[in-house]
Parts: structure tokens; sequence; C-alpha cells
């Protein structure tokens, strides 16, 4: 009788496993650029239909995406930029920028200070200061001799954010006190509680405790 139960269950299992299909998983398919008999040209990626435009890349406004007004580059923002715009552009500037050409601009950066073949321009050199902001936009959607381009890794947006923050910084090597109302050309250099290790974000002294405890400084 025991014989008989254990030819029971496992009739059982094998009538369950039976029922268990996977046809969703081993569909007909083809990997990515494969070659394809079923087209003439037998290539499996297929190019856009014409006319069709993707999701989130209908790009109506000319002058946003590329930087120029027919073919020479434009000379104006296309939106306000705001306080809020500049902190956008310095913290994207910092990340993508600041490894070449430096938190200042002055193209001497941590990658040509470590033997680059070649070191990044200034921005605050004549030429550059009186570049359209559409150039300066242009070289970072377009690349720029070994500079790449940087439109897959920085949206649209964020770019100009850059170039305005680029402004930013070429108008700070000319500012005045007028300009900076009433703050000191240039800026004290910041003291820190702890300069950090690299893995950790250095601390900075708060203004009030080096102004009012002199032993602090």
């Amino acid at each position: 009788m025991r014989d008989v139960r254990k030819l029971g269950f496992m009739l059982l299992a094998i009538v369950a496993t039976a029922g268990c299909r996977i046809d969703m998983h081993v569909q007909p398919r083809q990997n990515p650029l494969s070659k394809s008999d079923f087209f003439v040209d037998q290539r499996s990626a297929r190019p856009l239909v014409q006319g069709t435009v993707a999701r989130g890349q209908l790009h109506e406004d000319t002058y946003f995406y590329s930087g120029k007004l027919g073919n020479n580059p434009g000379d104006y923002m296309p939106f306000p930029v705001t306080r809020q715009v500049l902190e956008r552009g310095r913290e994207r500037y910092n990340i993508y920028c600041a490894p070449c050409h430096s938190r200042v601009g002055d193209g001497n950066g941590f990658i040509p200070q470590r033997g680059f073949a070649r070191q990044p321009p200034s921005f605050h050199i004549d030429r550059l200061e009186k570049a359209p902001v559409g150039y300066l936009y242009g070289v970072i959607t377009e690349g720029f001799g070994i500079m790449p381009d940087y439109s897959s890794q920085i949206p649209a947006e964020d770019r100009w954010r850059i170039v305005a923050y680029v402004r930013a910084l070429q108008l700070s090597q000319h500012a005045t006190v007028a300009d900076a109302e009433g703050h000191p050309i240039p800026s004290p250099a910041p003291e820190f509680v702890a300069p950090g290790t690299g893995a950790t974000l250095p601390r900075l002294k708060p203004p009030s405790a080096s102004a009012a405890d002199p032993e602090s400084k």
C-alpha cells in the first residue's frame, strides 16, 4: 500500500510539472544588432520610420537645443538666469567641467595637473570672455578638439545652466566691491574645522566663531 502511495505522488508530480510552460521565456527574438533573414538588408535593428519622433525628442525650440541662430551661435539665454539656475549650474560644472577646467575656470584642473597631454584654455582669456553663450553651449553639446561632447551625460537645460555659471565665473574676475554688495574681493579663504579625508567633506568654521573668538583662528 505504501508503494502505491509513492507511485501516486510521483504520477501527480509528473502531471503537475508537465503543466509548466516557458513559451514566453524561449519565444523567438533577436539579440541587439544580430543578423536577420527576414529583412532584405539582414539587419534586425530597424531605422526609425520616416517622419516619426521618439517620445521626449521633439526639439521644436531649435535655439534651445543647438545654441545657434541659423549657422551662427546666439548670444542670449533661452530662460531667465536666477539664483537657482546658477546654483544648479555650479553643481553640474563642478561635476563635469572642474576636473579639467578647475573650479575657477583657469584650465588648471586635477586632470591637467596629473599629466594630461593638453591643458584646456582658461575661460578668462579675451577670446572666451567675448564668445557668445551659444558658442559655449555648442562646445558642451558637440565637443571641441580633444574634449568629448557631453550631450548624452548632461541634459540640454543643465548645459545652459553650466553656461550661465561659466559667465558668472568670467564676470567674477572683473567684479568690484560694489558688485559684491560690500563683500571683500577676492573673498577671504575659508577656515576649516576639519579638512576632510576625501571620503568625507571638509567642515567649515562658522563665520561667527572666527570673528567673535580670537583664539579660534
